[in-house]
């Protein structure tokens, strides 16, 4: 939140402590992002694409999940990132 810019090799990992259904919203964010619902196996189970900054609309992780991972809008696509991919980190592996 609050951030007006975020360079293009980061990003922001939520960590959740349980797995269960997720939402988010854009209040206070003043960038689009895309944002990443991650299980607990690390896998990508859906891409919110595009978000619109500011905005109050809920966002659903549409499954359960223990991770979220936001990144600037349009990574997803110009890195060809898709629901079934895996997201490598030490989190996912205990």
């Amino acid at each position: 939140m609050y951030r007006k810019e975020m360079s293009s090799q980061m990003g922001m990992l939520f960590l959740f402590t349980e797995n269960r259904m997720v939402t988010m919203w854009m209040k206070n964010t003043y960038i689009p992002l895309d944002i990443l619902f991650i299980d607990q196996k690390g896998v990508i189970v859906h891409i919110a694409k595009s978000t619109v900054p500011e905005s109050l609309d809920f966002i659903s992780s549409g499954k359960p999940v223990i991770s979220a991972l936001e990144l600037n809008a349009g990574l997803t696509n110009s890195l060809n990132i898709q629901v079934g991919d895996k997201i490598d980190h030490p989190f996912f592996s205990r």
